[in-house]
């Protein structure tokens, strides 16, 4: 987590990286090649450590690659896991500018609260460990770790039935009209309040290919805060995926098959540290995530450091070749209770007119292009469905490039 500077400030300009070479293939324990990958560990060792007592509660086992969620999936029963991207959309993959398999030795800056107790050794990935009580807090298991659709922002439709029957509400900036094949964006991380527990708020990126029909596909990653998935009211990083509208497909994190994680550092769903303070110090997190045009996978960086893994090409049937909308920005479930607008907070909890330090912000946004080369958004739109609860403002500026300040505090005198 990078500290944020105002729109004048200057943000630091990443090099090109150069390089590249063969691209590792691990299948199982063994790696193309002929070389060996780390071996799995005995249970009570790397294989599956266990990391407690980190402040909000969490455990984190440090399970094999090989022996991760994604592969449940039945495609990807004999999948070789790719262990580093092909191409990066700035250049040839360079190891060097995002290490996908640090030593863990703790000398990194501290990005999650379970990094207090230490990080996953090589040939191991974190996963957030499941409890008893986030299975009882779900409707269903067949449903727990999924959104309810309709989830996603369709800025050509408003449904203002749906915003009167408990429906999730947006203010974003989106691209459409072209093919994408990634998307990139620094987060600005704030920790809302939520007024009921199966609501939530979250601020992220959507890669969206189909229709807003039953067959959307959608790739997601942000930060959100969500008591109903968590317990609690921490501020997490998250991923979510679906190849069809968020009916039988897709999860948040790797609470299902499908992601295939990497890196040995960094937990789906894990609590982000630190946060953001009104009037104080500004927090970020930069999100990238393209199409390898090798491979076809769709890959995902975490700030400078950190390739987390990638989404099979497979999974999907649009996104296999392309995007053909990006949508930034906000989101918050309002369930209406009582009959009035929910409190739940989106962003800060202010809005986007309080600016730098008060309203939280996205910047440096960026698109993948057919070439494999990040550019500036051409023609971004802005959509809300109710500008007086949450609303959204963008601009353009030198150190900033493409941004906007987004969220609100819901219910208020001018929102019921």
């Amino acid at each position: 987590v990078s500290e944020g500077e105002g729109s004048h400030g200057r943000c630091a300009r990443r090099r090109v990286p150069a390089g590249g070479g063969d691209v590792p293939l691990l299948r199982g324990s063994e790696v193309a090649g002929g070389q060996d990958a780390p071996p799995p560990q005995a249970p009570q060792q790397a294989g599956r450590q266990e990391h407690r007592g980190a402040p909000d509660g969490d455990i984190i086992d440090c399970v094999h690659i090989s022996h991760q969620p994604a592969f449940d999936h039945p495609f990807l029963k004999n999948h070789t896991i790719q262990m580093r991207p092909s191409y990066h959309p700035e250049g040839l993959y360079d190891e060097s500018k995002a290490n996908v398999a640090s030593s863990g030795d703790g000398e990194r800056p501290m990005v999650q609260l379970w990094h207090r107790n230490g990080r996953c050794a090589p040939g191991t990935v974190p996963v957030r460990r499941t409890k008893k009580d986030d299975l009882m807090r779900a409707t269903s298991m067949r449903r727990y770790g999924r959104k309810h659709k309709p989830t996603v922002a369709n800025p050509m439709s408003v449904d203002l039935a749906m915003l009167n029957e408990g429906g999730h509400q947006h203010a974003i900036s989106y691209v459409q009209g072209e093919k994408y094949y990634g998307a990139k964006a620094t987060i600005n991380v704030w920790e809302p309040k939520i007024e009921q527990p199966n609501e939530f708020s979250l601020s992220q990126l959507w890669i969206l290919g189909g229709s807003f029909g039953e067959d959307l596909n959608s790739i997601e990653a942000g930060w959100q805060v969500s008591p109903d998935l968590y317990g609690d009211n921490n501020t997490r990083l998250f991923t979510y995926w679906t190849s069809d509208a968020y009916q039988a497909t897709g999860c948040y994190n790797i609470l299902c098959s499908g992601f295939v994680q990497i890196n040995n550092e960094v937990a789906m769903g894990a609590s982000i540290f630190p946060i953001s303070g009104y009037s104080g110090s500004q927090y970020d997190i930069s999100i990238l995530i393209w199409k390898d045009p090798k491979e076809g996978h769709w890959w995902m960086q975490f700030g400078k450091e950190y390739v987390l893994g990638y989404w099979p090409s497979f999974l999907f049937s649009y996104l296999a070749d392309s995007a053909s909308m990006i949508e930034w920005g906000g989101e918050v479930v309002n369930s209406q209770a009582e009959g009035v607008h929910t409190s739940t907070q989106m962003g800060s909890g202010h809005f986007p007119e309080e600016g730098f330090g008060k309203a939280s912000y996205f910047k440096n946004i960026q698109v993948v292009d057919s070439t494999n080369n990040l550019k500036a958004p051409h023609g971004m739109g802005t959509f809300t469905e109710q500008s007086n609860c949450y609303d959204v403002q963008n601009g353009n500026n030198a150190d900033w490039g493409s941004y906007f300040y987004y969220g609100g505090p819901g219910r208020s005198a001018n929102c019921q």
